[in-house]
């Protein structure tokens, strides 16, 4: 765990360097079977860790994260370093900035990046299977995929390549990659970490935020990113409290709703029987529970990807072959066939499908009949989650409907993929936080995601409640034995 490797630093018992050999040790040991990276830093990384040991050694400070590895998103600025959203249209792109919770990581705190992770294109799936370098598989089973959008982090984590990463949750593309790989994956209230520097899919949507092996790594990152960012008008003046200093605080008396329609039909009985485990565990924590509804949960599907598409449609626009990909001589003459050359080859056909949709979303004669109204239900499932909060501190439930489907089973069926999102996109149209953990295995041993979701900038008592139900499960103990299945 990260904080048991800074302890070890701080007491001399470990070099940075140590620990920076050790990583792409592991990482150059399972990656053939993990395919969780698509770029790696090591000769950066080594240097970085051989100047933070001669700092520490001189007596001064190396901030609060002490040189330990961590794995960065491929849709997540890092300066200097190749940044391309796994997308054939952003080969070869460097940003020559840092996104601002990389900036306040790295060089305010000093984490080390070790290397950008594998994600579905421009963060558009459910399974990292939509990337122009391959799919990540699984570390539980490497038939299986991983999830996504993050599937890179959250694959690198649990196999222990990592302990710490960062992704992006759009409709949940965080808790799901956190649910299906056994960790932990935490999706901020919007606004509380800055989004400057992260590559746009669906502005409304979409938050920063860390994967982890246990909660108490979780709120340490929290504590580093979160807060205003001048360079983020969509970042809130909102205090960050201390969250790893309340972890352990009293959860007697709470009280935790359990929604009836995120256990309803198309809910694997695995995945129900151990969220249910889980919240019986919770009672045992002197936890209250009540049954609530939540009545336009059924309308998050087309809600989430009206919007979502309508808002990618508009961000990729700028990707037209004047900026960013490769030009021929030969189409410098006609600007319609750079565009059309551009994006047609840059483009894979998950990006294409969701331009269209939400190109038509947006056009004359379409956009009261399908965006607008989306816009209102997205206010009446708000509007939900507030009615439950003036009853309840947090809502639990499953972080997705069944554990990871196998690689390839789903890609030809994109509504199917869709539907998937169906229990983490309520979240997101929201903007509240949530926190996945795990609560168990099913039959075929992979892991199960409990999710819990608490009110606008509640962030400390989701992290305070997962913890300590996280310490009854010992879950973040378990690691996957890497190798012994073959794709």
């Amino acid at each position: 765990m990260a904080y048991e490797l800074i302890e070890k630093i701080r007491n001399n018992e470990l070099k940075i360097e140590d620990i920076i050999v050790h990583t792409f040790s592991k990482i150059e040991e399972t990656e053939d079977n993990l395919h969780s990276f698509v770029h790696l830093s090591k000769e950066k990384a080594l240097n970085k860790a051989q100047i933070l040991d001669k700092k520490y050694a001189k007596g001064e400070s190396i901030g609060k994260l002490y040189g330990l590895p961590i794995a960065i998103k491929d849709c997540i600025c890092v300066k200097n370093s190749p940044t391309t959203c796994c997308s054939k249209i952003l080969k070869g792109y460097h940003p020559p900035y840092n996104a601002t919770v990389v900036e306040r990581l790295l060089e305010q705190n000093n984490a080390i990046c070790v290397g950008r992770t594998n994600m579905d294109e421009f963060a558009m799936g459910s399974s990292t299977e939509n990337s122009c370098y391959g799919p990540t598989y699984n570390p539980w089973d490497n038939k299986y995929v991983p999830g996504g959008s993050s599937g890179g982090s959250g694959a690198a984590v649990a196999s222990g390549q990592v302990i710490l990463s960062l992704g992006s949750d759009t409709g949940g593309s965080v808790r799901c990659p956190a649910a299906y790989c056994g960790v932990v994956g935490l999706k901020p209230t919007y606004g509380r970490n800055s989004r400057y520097g992260l590559v746009s899919y669906a502005n409304s949507l979409e938050q920063i935020g860390p994967i982890t092996r246990c909660v108490k790594d979780n709120a340490l990152l929290m504590e580093i990113m979160a807060g205003k960012d001048p360079l983020d008008s969509t970042s809130a003046v909102v205090t960050v409290d201390n969250y790893i200093a309340h972890l352990e605080d009293s959860i007697k008396g709470k009280t935790v709703a359990i929604p009836k329609e995120y256990f309803g039909e198309g809910i694997n009985i695995s995945v129900k029987q151990k969220v249910n485990d889980a919240i019986e565990i919770l009672k045992d924590l002197n936890i209250k529970t009540i049954d609530v509804s939540l009545p336009h949960l059924e309308y998050t599907i087309p809600t989430y990807y009206l919007l979502a598409m309508s808002e990618a449609s508009s961000n990729l626009e700028r990707f037209d072959g004047l900026l960013y990909g490769k030009i021929t001589p030969e189409q410098k003459t006609n600007v319609f066939k750079v565009f059309k050359k551009t994006r047609g080859e840059g483009f894979g056909t998950e990006v294409k499908r969701r331009i269209i949709l939400g190109t038509y979303a947006l056009s004359a004669g379409y956009y009261d009949m399908f965006y607008m109204k989306a816009l209102k239900v997205r206010t009446l499932i708000k509007n939900d989650f507030q009615k439950v909060f003036k009853k309840a501190d947090v809502i639990v439930c499953p972080t997705m409907p069944t554990t990871a489907f196998k690689i390839g089973e789903l890609i030809d069926d994109p509504l199917q993929m869709y539907l998937m999102d169906i229990l983490t996109c309520p979240v997101n149209i929201a903007g509240l936080p949530a926190i996945s953990i795990p609560c168990g295995f099913d039959e075929k041993k992979l892991p199960i995601g409990f999710q819990i979701i608490g009110n606008y900038w509640e962030e400390q008592i989701i992290l305070n409640i997962a913890y300590q139900l996280e310490q009854q499960l010992q879950l973040y103990k378990k690691l996957p034995e890497i190798g012994k299945r073959r794709r």
